[in-house]
């Protein structure tokens, strides 16, 4: 199982909101560079970043940080937040980011979602955000009344090579992840399944990591809190202790 450190941009700034509310937003790094380059030097090998003003307004305004930090690290980056055409993802991936992520257009635009996975397989990623099942779009402003499982299906079906659930209730509130929701989303599909939401300590890491075909777990508010130590959660996960 992969640890994988976020960075959540906002205003060109290192942030972290509690649970996806853009008015409960706290700035931890002024530097998204230097914190990326902290995360890699603790052993990462995946970067998740996601535009907070793009997932609110569909409209990317921190490229330029994105940029700097993809040429300051060497480890992969996937990257998601307001993705909604195909120009966009072809920048991205123009850019040099590994796996674009897509989560509104999953919905709205599904003849994209599958553009997208025909033109660049293994390299688009289906970013499932759901509220007691039920999948939450724009920047989790609103929830629908699709079933996570089956658009992890669908999403699937249409070529994307994982996804990432993220449970919007526990996201940045320290409470622990939601373990049965991630091992129904992981029995659910064939493919990668990447967690996210609540992790507060290596505790949680452990819990996970028993989901069997767990791929990898997004951890963010807690190692910039220091509740959790990066560089000892993944040395835990290569141990296998």
């Amino acid at each position: 199982m992969l640890i994988i450190p976020a960075i959540d941009l906002k205003d060109g700034k290192c942030v972290r909101l509690l649970q996806g509310r853009e008015d409960a937003a706290t700035v931890y790094s002024e530097d998204p560079v230097l914190t990326a380059r902290l995360w890699e030097s603790c052993g990462a090998r995946l970067l998740h970043v996601v535009d907070l003003d793009g997932a609110f307004t569909g409209s990317q305004k921190n490229l330029q940080a994105v940029k700097r930090i993809r040429e300051s690290v060497g480890m992969e980056m996937e990257m998601g937040g307001g993705i909604r055409d195909m120009e966009k993802i072809d920048e991205l991936v123009g850019m040099g980011i590994h796996r674009v992520i897509l989560g509104t257009v999953a919905i709205e635009k599904p003849a994209l979602l599958k553009e997208a996975c025909k033109k660049y397989p293994g390299k688009i990623i289906a970013g499932i955000d759901a509220r007691e099942g039920k999948v939450a779009v724009k920047g989790w402003v609103e929830v629908t009344t699709i079933d996570a499982k089956s658009l992890a299906r669908e999403s699937e079906r249409k070529g994307v090579v994982g996804i990432i659930y993220t449970d919007i209730a526990r996201d940045g509130m320290m409470a622990g992840p939601n373990i049965m929701a991630v091992s129904e989303i992981v029995r659910t599909v064939n493919i990668p399944v990447i967690a996210s939401g609540g992790v507060s300590s290596l505790e949680d890491i452990k819990r996970l990591r028993d989901i069997e075909g767990l791929w990898g777990v997004i951890t963010g508010k807690a190692i910039y809190s220091g509740s959790l130590d990066l560089r000892e959660a993944i040395n835990l996960v290569k141990s296998n202790v």
